[in-house]
């Protein structure tokens, strides 16, 4: 178990730094805005204004997306005091571009955010409009590494764990 927790490691720092060097102002801008999709104050009064939306295809798929965002988030709490996986160290230059909310970095609750609600509206819509919400829930994952918070290890998890909640709620709603 060591061994692999050690590759995982190595392969994370490696794909870490890889996002950190092509960092550029105007994509430092984009990523800075896109992580607040996944703030609580963001994200909450936009799942629950779905759950509680009139036209009943738009509340199925809140009620999905909140089940979904609450079950994720005690998970995301719950692994992150057991882990204790800390914030990515980046070498000065390069350090983080936000201030994490807290210490623990291992699984990325922004990125099973983001994705507890970009799923459902991806799995209800079609064409263009579900795609630009899972690629928006998909982004505020990929901006918690760019900005230098999160390894990208966080984020899969984060991401596996939204959507096996998405998917999980689903079958129920």
């Amino acid at each position: 178990m060591n061994q692999l927790m050690l590759s995982i490691s190595g392969a994370d720092e490696r794909l870490l730094r890889a996002f950190i060097v092509r960092r550029r102002s105007l994509g430092t801008t984009a990523m800075r805005r896109i992580t607040k999709v996944g703030n609580p104050v963001v994200i909450v009064p936009l799942t629950l204004t779905l759950a509680f939306h009139p036209n009943p295809l738009l509340s199925d798929v809140g009620a999905v997306a909140a089940f979904s965002l609450a079950f994720s988030h005690l998970v995301v709490h719950l692994l992150k005091r057991r882990v204790s996986r800390p914030r990515p160290r980046l070498p000065v230059a390069m350090g983080w571009l936000i201030e994490p909310e807290d210490r623990f970095s291992f699984p990325s609750g922004h990125a099973a955010a983001g994705l507890s609600v970009g799923l459902p509206l991806f799995m209800a819509s079609s064409g263009p409009v579900g795609a630009v919400c899972l690629v928006l829930g998909l982004m505020v994952g990929v901006s918690r590494c760019y900005l230098g918070v999160h390894y990208p290890f966080d984020v899969l998890a984060g991401w596996v764990l939204a959507g096996l909640t998405v998917f999980g709620f689903s079958l129920i709603f």
